[in-house]
């Protein structure tokens, strides 16, 4: 490189978007008076452990990945990175990784990460964070409004993801210790705020029946399909707030849970609400996959988020060390190399 070269501005070339891929961190708070939506991950500890892998402060945006990986060119001299979340396959320059630890990349290196084989999002976070300006004090994507993110929307073919120069960081490679799998059967909630717009067999038969994912389920909500839940007072009301988690239960008596792209205010009566703990399960539910709610009180709902923030800390607190496996040689070193170097002709 000449003197006067400017040095290559480090990145990470989107070869394959996947089938949903967009930058997430914490959210956008405090603006929803505005009728801006929070957006942020909707597996919020996933998160919070893949930044935890390459030592990013928890609330670092990543690609949040849904059902469908994409392919991923380094631009960049030396990047760490970890993929949390559901069970995706991932190689780098064609040799398997594995979720849960941080790993090293470097220029000319190709990463994919294919389809699920379990759960329906993971968080792929980057050393440092992406070298990207905030839109009203986050990075997270809101793709109905273009908010934040690349371009406001979800990644295409082609985008270049900026990283910040020199955040690869030192050390040893991290990993989470690894945990039992324990499929949840149902969602914990709060009844209401309008439970009492629904009989008191609508609110035993939201209690006690399967409700399975619809295709209709996004960022936004997840629609599900189940035995109807009676209203007893119709299924309008003056439009009020929502929170994550909030369920509506529209005329046709198919419960909505809203999630993190979901509007601000709604007319249709809440029957409850999932509680923060369990939203990462939620989050992790595919199409076809069925699910029940079972009621808490209010003040059981605190205690289980408290335990479960506990819990995430002390997962954080107990990564391990792992020695650094041997990198992988990158595709474009192979196809320059001279690989018949010194064979004999015949």
């Amino acid at each position: 490189m000449s003197a006067d070269a400017a040095p290559l501005t480090p990145g990470l070339l989107v070869v394959e978007p996947g089938l949903g891929t967009s930058l997430q961190d914490l959210g956008r708070r405090h603006y929803q008076r505005f009728g801006i939506s929070e957006s942020g991950a909707l597996d919020a500890p996933s998160l919070r452990l893949a930044n935890a892998l390459v030592g990013n402060a928890s609330g670092v945006a990543a690609l949040e990945i849904t059902l469908s990986g994409p392919v991923i060119d380094i631009q960049a001299e030396r990047v760490r990175l970890a993929l949390v979340g559901a069970d995706f396959p991932i190689t780098l320059n064609g040799h398997e990784l594995r979720s849960g630890r941080s790993f090293e990349a470097r220029r000319g290196d190709r990463l994919v990460i294919g389809l699920a084989r379990s759960g329906a999002r993971a968080y792929l976070a980057v050393a440092g964070g992406f070298a990207l300006g905030p839109t009203l004090g986050s990075l997270s994507t809101h793709s109905r409004s273009r908010l934040g993110g690349l371009d406001g929307g979800y990644l295409k073919a082609g985008d270049v993801l900026p990283l910040i120069p020199g955040a690869a960081g030192e050390g040893p490679q991290l990993a989470l210790p690894a945990l039992p799998a324990t499929p949840a059967e149902t969602l914990r909630v709060v009844l209401g705020p309008q439970d009492d717009f629904f009989t008191e067999a609508g609110i035993e038969t939201f209690l006690n029946a399967r409700y399975q994912v619809s295709p209709r389920a996004d960022r936004m909500g997840y629609q599900f399909e189940g035995p109807v839940i009676a209203h007893a007072k119709g299924f309008n009301i003056v439009s009020d707030g929502i929170v994550n988690g909030s369920i509506q239960v529209p005329g046709n008596g198919q419960p909505i849970v809203l999630l993190a792209d979901r509007q601000t205010t709604g007319g249709y009566p809440k029957i409850a609400t999932v509680i923060e703990a369990d939203l990462p399960i939620l989050a992790q539910l595919r199409p076809g996959e069925s699910i029940g709610f079972t009621a808490v009180t209010a003040d059981e709902a605190e205690e289980i988020v408290l335990e479960a923030r506990a819990a995430l800390e002390a997962r954080v607190a107990g990564l391990v060390k792992v020695g650094a496996a041997r990198r992988p040689p990158a595709i474009r070193a192979l196809l320059e190399a001279d690989l018949t170097a010194g064979l004999a002709r015949v």
